[in-house]
């Protein structure tokens, strides 16, 4: 897990401690279960004294269980309800429900709605059948923001700004293999000036295919992503392209018409948005 370092050296309102703790409760994830200190230290890039510490009071404070058995931690209920209060607050998950389900039924697909989570994407809405078995996310999952439909949607509706100091982090997170990543994120940044749309064909998971669009209030809320997704057998490149992307996109900008009280924009106005060629190249090699 990657740690704001430079943030806590140089800010003085940064309360390291706070910091810590709460990525010891970001350590855990979906279907984990019980995690020990040793786990816990591995994921935090944190000392084990640390962690044995920060443990200890986090269970005091009722947001860990411990299990002494095994001498390891779990969730307490306090930790969860965080979670479902924030869950609670997000009128997109509550009123995308029903467009998410109707365009599960339609593909075949698995769609969700996800936020950024520092180099993630995390899930606060899935929607989900029996014929998407190959696509095993629910709300709290987390996927790659540099490698995922859901999150290249996300990468090109951020502001200017906060995308180049996020290319930093991915160009230092993945080292050598950014050149790779990169030629990813550029050509998505040409489907999204084109089709209003971004796809992963197998980028992230080689079975996993899916398109990706953004979402971005009025408010100042945001940006979130939608993504649909299937195995790559039931959702081939091709339909991403033809079926599965022009659905998205029409799916969120009718959510994006039901949270504002405005008509969904026109495909003119979308792909106006941003204009293909060389901007998109220059910006995620960070010089644009």
């Amino acid at each position: 897990m990657k740690r704001p370092a430079r943030k806590a050296a140089t800010d003085r309102s940064f309360v390291v401690a706070l910091s810590r703790g709460l990525d010891v409760l970001r350590a855990f994830r979906p279907n984990d279960g019980l995690l020990g200190n040793q786990e816990i230290a591995a994921r935090t890039n944190l000392p084990k004294p640390t962690i044995s510490r920060l443990t200890y009071t986090l269970t005091k404070l009722g947001y860990l269980t411990q299990v002494p058995r095994f001498e390891k931690y779990q969730l307490a209920p306090s930790a969860m309800a965080l979670g479902y209060a924030a869950l609670a607050n997000l009128g997109v998950r509550h009123l995308s429900e029903q467009f998410r389900n109707d365009l599960m039924r339609q593909t075949g697909g698995a769609c969700a709605v996800g936020a950024r989570d520092r180099l993630s994407m995390i899930y606060f809405g899935q929607s989900r059948s029996e014929l998407t078995v190959g696509v095993q996310l629910d709300v709290g999952s987390r996927v790659p923001i540099a490698t995922t439909a859901m999150g290249r949607a996300y990468f090109w509706a951020m502001p200017e700004g906060e995308r180049s100091n996020l290319q930093r982090e991915l160009r230092e997170h993945y080292g050598h293999r950014w050149p790779k990543i990169r030629d990813g994120l550029e050509r998505s940044g040409e489907t999204v000036a084109k089709h209003g749309f971004a796809i992963s064909a197998g980028e992230w998971h080689d079975d996993i295919h899916a398109a990706g669009v953004s979402l971005t209030l009025g408010d100042g809320t945001g940006p979130y992503a939608f993504n649909c997704g299937a195995p790559a057998f039931r959702f081939t490149e091709d339909r991403l392209r033809n079926d599965i992307g022009p659905r998205l996109v029409a799916m969120v900008r009718n959510i994006e018409a039901a949270l504002g009280g405005a008509m969904p924009q026109s495909k003119k106005q979308e792909t106006k948005k941003m204009k293909p060629g060389g901007k998109v190249a220059r910006v995620v090699e960070g010089i644009g």
